[in-house]
């Protein structure tokens, strides 16, 4: 039961988990609520539905489905590279909160005058070992991780919100780079992780069918295909990313007690542990589950100590928008358009139409706009 929504829980989860790296100074700038608005519609959200899509049509995770999508679209084997970024883009992620959630459990651990005699580093890597360990427990520990977040959240919505005071800004391309960020690595969209939970209801339906005595002249995986489309996912997990982001960004600029940030913390924890499985899921289909747990821990570990924190955000924008890049490029110009109608399976054709051109012109331009305002702003 607990597979079925992981997906759901990953949408409500990476808002909460990643806002706070992306959000402006003054969260009361219209003009960037507005545009992570217009990047949610217009970059977001076809990003998403490429990605069920390609999950449906390839009916396998993200790295052994690009092996597959590559041949049957007659394509570069060089597309494949998708799966190597999007494991490693989990793996910055992780890396990135558990930065975080060392800060923070020294700065909650000093407010109750308890603080450790122990550097910054040395927690996130005992941190990252606990991580590493609840990665072996897959999606279980996700559930765990939402709620002690809400319950730390929650402490410090009862010491009061934050006042914003809303007005309009100059825009900027800066701005757009922020919004897109926003829009794309908080809501995970093109790191494949939807991609992935879709693969583990998948192989959950195709395990229920080959157990049924009754399916067994019709092939497990046509089954599991018939159960599910791209358009019936899509929709609620991006409404709930709307939702939740919509939420954490009210909720960015506000001062957790001692106790808050210490459940928060915990319960990110929990959920980079996830992010973690799904990495070295990715990398067992290549090397094995023994090799690629160890590859994952040394990766994050290296990345958490070595690498700060703004060097870290920096190089997710980067490698992220590459992943999104290629995964747009590969379903808008690369794939067949009968088998991406097929698995999209909208109600009108001219949903399917305006989704098309989004996934080949408009999310392309508007990532490489992205990345200009990156590092104009970076240059500055």
């Amino acid at each position: 039961m607990m597979i079925r929504y992981a997906s759901y829980f990953i949408a409500a989860l990476l808002p909460l988990l990643l806002f706070r790296w992306f959000a402006p100074a003054s969260i009361g700038e219209i003009d960037f609520w507005l545009l992570w608005l217009v990047a949610m519609v217009l970059v977001s959200l076809p990003v998403v539905y490429a990605e069920i899509a390609l999950a449906y049509r390839s009916v396998d995770a993200p790295f052994a489905g690009m092996q597959k999508l590559t041949r049957e679209a007659d394509a570069s084997p060089a597309w494949r590279s998708f799966g190597w970024l999007a494991a490693l883009v989990s793996i910055i992620i992780a890396a990135l909160v558990i930065s975080g959630a060392s800060t923070g459990i020294l700065a909650a651990l000093t407010e109750l005058n308890s603080a450790l005699a122990v550097p910054s580093f040395a927690i996130a890597a005992g941190l990252m070992v606990i991580a590493v360990l609840l990665s072996l427990l897959g999606v279980a520990p996700l559930p765990i991780g939402l709620g002690l977040m809400v319950i730390g959240l929650l402490l410090g919505m009862a010491n009061g919100l934050p006042n914003i005071d809303f007005a309009m800004t100059d825009i900027s391309l800066t701005e757009w780079a922020r919004a897109v960020a926003l829009a794309l690595v908080s809501v995970g969209a093109g790191t494949g992780l939807y991609w992935f939970g879709q693969n583990l209801v998948t192989k959950q339906v195709v395990t229920a069918v080959d157990t049924n005595n009754h399916n067994a002249q019709t092939p497990a995986s046509k089954q599991a295909k018939n159960v599910y489309r791209a358009t019936k996912l899509v929709r609620p997990i991006w409404i709930l990313q709307l939702l939740v982001g919509g939420v954490a960004l009210l909720m960015s600029g506000m001062s957790l007690p001692p106790i808050g940030q210490l459940l928060y913390w915990v319960g990110v924890l929990f959920v980079v542990s996830y992010l973690l499985h799904y990495s070295t899921q990715q990398l067992a289909h290549k090397f094995g589950l023994l090799v690629s747990l160890i590859l994952t821990f040394v990766l994050a570990l290296v990345l958490v100590v070595a690498i700060p924190t703004t060097w870290l955000v920096g190089i997710l924008v980067i490698i992220s928008s590459v992943a999104v890049l290629l995964l747009s490029i590969f379903a808008g110009w690369q794939m067949k358009i009968s088998h991406l109608r097929k698995s999209l399976n909208f109600d009108n054709e001219a949903f399917y139409n305006l989704w098309r051109v989004a996934i080949r012109l408009v999310v392309p331009l508007a990532l490489l706009l992205a990345l200009i305002g990156w590092v104009m702003q970076w240059v500055s």
